[in-house]
């Protein structure tokens, strides 16, 4: 798949290049786990998403809904640890809660920080889960700089390619961030993937980190009846482009697309495949339907480039 375009090349091209995002991470390289947070503008960013698979570990998912009365939310958290990394989310309310930061109600402000998990238990140490402190830390080290890929914060123990040969034949696939420019606005993205299968590339369906076993439709079938097969990929979107919350759910739904056209397979009965999508709104309004291709690609490249960042890195 190919890179950003040359007119992005010497610029910050991840998630960091919109105005008012700032990322973080906390990583524990011997226990193969970590945490990564986006922290949105102060006042908050119209936030929705969409959990695809039977198997989430999330917080806060629920007011994502287009329907809910909160619209914005301050914070998204990606977190390792499966449902005991969650625990991170409370850090990073107390730290956004020490800012002032938060959804107004009378007794004050309160910090919405929609989180999701991956299941990275079995490559280090199953008791080295990002917790409350990890998650403060992550929030307090956020900036601006061009966002840390590979195997970094919540990309730290995630693995794929595991549907064959389980956890012992897993390959690390990192975490990663993209950026794209439509009709003015920015698109950017920050994913990790921990899926069971392969992760390849569109462009020409090479396989790019993985087992290079998931080609056979008929034999990934068979494996997947195995219950404890894993394969959950987190996803966060921002645009600058003004979206409502009806509209940045809409883009949720397309942010699934980006996962599948790069996860083989993807979306099973077995997984927590989440996406949140943010709009900070200080962008240039752009069409919901050009908005939808730019998310669907910067998903895909953000995956890929994880991946590519850990084989990089050795």
């Amino acid at each position: 798949m190919s890179e950003p375009n040359e007119e992005l090349a010497d610029e910050n091209d991840t998630l960091t290049a919109l105005d008012g995002v700032r990322v973080g991470h906390w990583s524990d390289p011997r226990g193969r786990t970590g945490c990564s947070v986006v922290l949105l503008p102060s006042e908050g960013a119209v936030t929705s998403g969409m959990v695809l698979g039977a198997a989430p570990g999330s917080r806060e998912c629920a007011l994502l809904a287009p329907e809910k009365v909160v619209e914005r939310a301050h914070a998204l958290l990606l977190t390792g640890g499966s449902a005991f990394g969650l625990a991170a989310a409370t850090g990073v309310v107390q730290v956004l809660e020490e800012l002032g930061v938060g959804h107004p109600t009378p007794a004050g402000p309160i910090p919405i920080v929609p989180s999701a998990v991956l299941f990275d238990l079995m490559v280090g140490d199953p008791r080295a889960r990002p917790g409350e402190n990890e998650g403060a830390h992550a929030a307090r080290s956020a900036s601006r700089e061009p966002v840390a890929m590979g195997a970094v914060g919540a990309g730290t123990g995630a693995t794929v390619g595991k549907l064959t040969g389980g956890f012992g034949a897993a390959t690390p696939s990192g975490l990663g961030s993209a950026l794209a420019r439509v009709g003015g606005a920015l698109v950017g993205a920050l994913a990790v993937s921990n899926a069971a299968g392969d992760l390849v590339d569109p462009d020409d369906g090479s396989l790019v980190a993985g087992s290079g076993d998931c080609a056979d439709p008929n034999r990934v079938a068979a494996l997947l009846d195995a219950p404890s097969v894993t394969n959950t990929t987190l996803v966060v979107v921002v645009t600058d482009a003004p979206l409502i919350k009806a509209e940045a759910h809409a883009l949720a739904q397309t942010a699934h697309v980006g996962i599948a056209r790069v996860t083989r397979p993807s979306h099973t009965v077995h997984d927590g495949d989440t996406t949140f999508v943010s709009s900070t709104g200080r962008g240039p309004r752009v069409a919901l339907a050009a908005l939808g291709v730019a998310v669907q690609e910067v998903v895909a490249r953000a995956l890929l480039r994880g991946a590519r960042a850990v084989q990089a890195k050795g």
